[in-house]
């Protein structure tokens, strides 16, 4: 059976809850206690499952009340079942000690089991950069493959232009679905800082136009410079790329732009300093004073060397 998807993580909050969609289709459909043996991650799933302190409320929640909404999961053929949506529910029932979990089994091909995991997961509200990339990414392929295939019946889906698609059900453009799709380029190290909010997402867009050695050598001219990318920074070494010259040494004077404008200032965010004023100070008062003090600092301390 051929699966899609990329093998990265979600931390997103999935517990014993899910959507509206699912609470009424669980009622019409037959719901089985399935062994959590017998149940293993849907292949390619693009969504972390972490046990964090999130999780540990879910286990406490299956502990004390069991999983109230079954997982959605369909029959693997070489053997238990794959499942679909409900992988931190399976988790936390295991680490509450269960040997079983309600679950519904639907006989779904890979396209279909691929649009539904996607569309239970996109909904939460903590969803990673590269998470939401690459399940953009799985959802797009899944749809376009459906489009061709000879016997699909839904012509509002073949009607339509996939990202299009895409777009309307997560409530986004089109623009936004490509340029989240564009991040699956980057290599594993740049995709990390993005996560951890160290590489901006536009700047981060721009750099994943650049060859995988052009993004190591980035990743070098980055800790060369001891700062991430600008937006403006970042479009330019695209500009190297297209132009065929994008060196390290051409990345490495781009990215040390930032550390040379720095160096001499000290900057303070308005907010660390407000509590030593009035309320009344503008952020030049402040300013003044600032100088004014730093002033009188200096005289004492040049009367004090002069002792």
């Amino acid at each position: 059976m051929q699966k899609k998807g990329a093998n990265i993580s979600l931390k997103g909050y999935d517990d014993i809850f899910s959507t509206d969609q699912s609470r009424a289709e669980a009622q019409q459909e037959r719901v089985q206690e399935i062994p959590l043996s017998e149940l293993h991650p849907f292949e390619g799933h693009p969504f972390r499952v972490v046990d964090d302190e999130e999780m540990m409320k879910t286990v406490e929640s299956v502990r004390d009340f069991g999983v109230l909404t079954p997982a959605i999961v369909r029959p693997d053929p070489y053997g238990g079942y794959e499942i679909i949506s409900g992988h931190r529910r399976h988790r936390a029932s295991e680490l509450a000690g269960k040997e079983t979990m309600p679950v519904i089994v639907r006989d779904l091909d890979d396209d279909a089991a691929i649009i539904l995991m996607v569309d239970a997961n996109l909904q939460r509200e903590t969803i990673l950069p590269s998470e939401r990339a690459f399940a953009y990414k799985m959802k797009l392929d899944a749809i376009k493959h459906q489009g061709s295939r000879a016997d699909l019946t839904s012509t509002q889906v073949a009607q339509k232009l996939s990202v299009e698609k895409v777009g309307e059900d997560a409530g986004v453009s089109k623009d936004t679905i490509r340029r989240y799709i564009r991040l699956t380029e980057l290599i594993p190290e740049l995709l990390d800082m993005v996560d951890e909010g160290q590489i901006k997402f536009n700047p981060a867009v721009e750099l994943s136009y650049l060859a995988k050695q052009e993004q190591q050598d980035f990743l070098s001219a980055m800790d060369y410079a001891q700062t991430t990318p600008s937006l403006s920074q970042a479009q330019r070494i695209k500009k190297l790329a297209q132009e065929g010259e994008c060196t390290l040494d051409a990345m490495c004077d781009i990215m040390n732009e930032v550390k040379k404008e720095e160096q001499g200032k000290v900057t303070f965010k308005t907010d660390a300093l407000r509590k030593y004023f009035p309320k009344s100070y503008t952020n030049k008062q402040m300013e003044e004073k600032i100088i004014q003090l730093l002033e009188q600092w200096q005289k004492k301390r040049d009367r004090s060397m002069e002792r």
